[in-house]
């Protein structure tokens, strides 16, 4: 273990945290191994690293959520023993979680004040909480409206409600992980925004994030982790995106690789005026028409919530038409002739959802039963009328070899993996079959730019083997990049396609903003 650090001398502002030797195992995985890291106050410092390096456990120590087996944690110089979150709000640290801790239900006040009442008279504590969340959101520009419904909020707001709640107990430490994993890129400026305000007046803010540009763009200083160590520390103007890359890979990362022109081959799925209502009657989809055929990535491209979502789920069998034709294959689905995802499946399409949670893992299961997840009724994995549990372990193995998933333990539960090697589970069990088409919603959504690398390369492997890819992406870089054609959609609708050659930035973002004549012209 690292020595102890002595007490700050009096006159010297001590750092806002300081980890020392810091360890942590469960089971057979060695989490984190004997980490130092210093983080100056009123600074914003980014943690980077591949998926499974340590550092949101390496955070979730610092907040309570996990004990570590050896170290010590100061705060601004002084040694504490955190065992809970409550001890972390308490010495004035927040965290603000990748899946958002919010109830959908409640108001905006209602969860910013959720534990922190104020006393037994609930009207006296809501009046004071109403004054101070108003001020938290003037002083930070934080503005969202008190008396909305969490669950009608748009995902960025969700986020700002996060921080307020942080900010409301105290918080003189933030803690972000994965932050802009869910935002458009108008809400991450707008979170950076906030960020530099934070540091502005006083808040130390710790960022772990796989995205390279975003810690170029916002922070003071970078640490990068690999296999649970602190591999390098840099001041973020002295660092390049290529040098933090190969750092936290151990090689060179290419993501500008040349891609070959598609050649299209026959429409293996045609959509035809779709038109789909949500629960509440509010139509989701409107008169949507595209082709996908062989050999070509169709990138669809929008600000979250026009339609993306509910195109996925129509595309797949999860949400039954209201009007409109899919044709797959000899498959004609309409209103009167649904398809299920099983049908579809047999089809040979296979789905990447957006929510790896809700859609594409049962995290109570182990590894070996997320890998065969919607495809467990197939011969290969049952014995009569059993699962054969040999045959989907071993078949997990080889997923987990081939998709770099880590810890390699097909008996590990689903919960039990970092965000990013769930992804690469569900993408390995999805892959893997070689489907005629696939549908991939944010496949690289909380990967490192390594499993990035690695999951573009299959993506386009599967492109030039023949495959149908439709890519949903907020990510316009990776739309951009991938493409042979993209849609752009707006308020449900298709807002406009353009040809890879034509496509940019520019283009793309006013179509999104539903100005198709402009976007047209430009």
């Amino acid at each position: 273990m690292a020595a102890l650090a002595a007490e700050p001398p009096a006159g010297i502002v001590p750092p806002a945290v300081s980890l020392i030797g810091i360890d942590k195992r469960f089971g057979a995985v060695h989490a984190n191994r004997a980490v130092d890291l210093t983080i100056a106050r009123g600074s914003i410092a980014g943690i980077v690293g591949e998926n499974g390096a340590g550092k949101s456990t390496l955070m979730s120590i610092l907040y309570g959520f996990y004990a570590a087996d050896a170290g010590e944690i100061r705060i601004r110089g002084r040694p504490v023993s955190i065992r809970n979150s409550s001890d972390a709000i308490a010495l004035g640290i927040g965290m603000v979680h990748q899946h958002f801790m919010l109830v959908d239900t409640f108001t905006v006040l209602e969860n910013v004040m959720l534990g922190a009442e104020g006393g037994a008279v609930l009207a006296a504590g809501l009046r004071a909480g109403r004054a101070t969340l108003e001020r938290l959101e003037r002083d930070y520009g934080l503005g969202v409206d008190p008396d909305a419904l969490v669950g009608d909020l748009p995902v960025g707001a969700q986020q700002r409600v996060e921080i307020l709640k942080a900010l409301y107990r105290g918080a003189e430490i933030l803690i972000l992980d994965e932050p802009t994993g869910v935002l458009t890129p108008a809400e991450t400026e707008q979170l950076f925004r906030i960020l530099r305000t934070l540091k502005a007046r006083g808040t130390t803010v710790i960022l772990i994030t796989h995205k390279l540009r975003e810690i170029m763009a916002v922070t003071d200083r970078v640490v990068v982790m690999r296999a649970g160590a602190v591999v390098a520390e840099r001041d973020t103007a002295a660092t390049t995106i290529e040098e933090l890359a190969e750092l936290m890979v151990g090689r060179k990362v290419r993501l500008d690789f040349a891609i070959a022109p598609c050649r299209p081959g026959p429409v293996l799925l045609k959509a035809e005026h779709l038109r789909v209502r949500d629960g509440r009657g509010v139509v989701r989809l409107d008169e949507v028409s595209f082709e996908l055929r062989a050999g070509e990535i169709v990138g669809v491209a929008g600000v979250s919530g026009n339609g993306q979502t509910e195109l996925l789920e129509v595309l797949s069998g999860i949400r039954p038409l209201e009007s409109g034709r899919l044709t797959v294959g000899d498959r004609v689905v309409t209103a009167e002739a649904p398809a299920d995802p099983a049908a579809m499946r047999a089809l040979g399409l296979a789905h990447v959802p957006e929510d790896r949670h809700r859609l594409g893992l049962v995290t109570a299961f182990a590894a070996t039963e997320s890998s065969v997840l919607g495809y467990q009724r197939d011969p290969a994995y049952v014995r009569g009328p059993f699962s054969d549990q040999p045959a989907m372990s071993r078949h997990c193995a080889g997923v987990m070899e081939r998709y770099d998933v880590r810890p390699r333990d097909p008996k590990l539960r689903s919960a039990g993996f970092s965000g990013g090697n769930q992804q690469k589970l569900i993408l390995g069990r999805e892959l893997n079959r070689e489907p005629k088409i696939l549908l991939a919603g944010q496949p690289t959504r909380g990967l490192d730019i390594g499993a990035i690398e690695f999951v573009h390369r299959r993506l386009i492997e599967r492109r030039d083997a023949g495959c149908a890819v439709l890519l949903v992406s907020v990510e316009l870089e990776e739309i951009l990049s991938l493409s042979d054609r993209i849609l752009v959609m707006c308020g449900g609708r298709i807002a406009g396609q353009l040809d890879r050659a034509e496509a940019d930035e520019r283009k793309i973002g006013l179509l999104m903003a539903g100005a198709q004549g402009t976007a047209q012209a430009a």
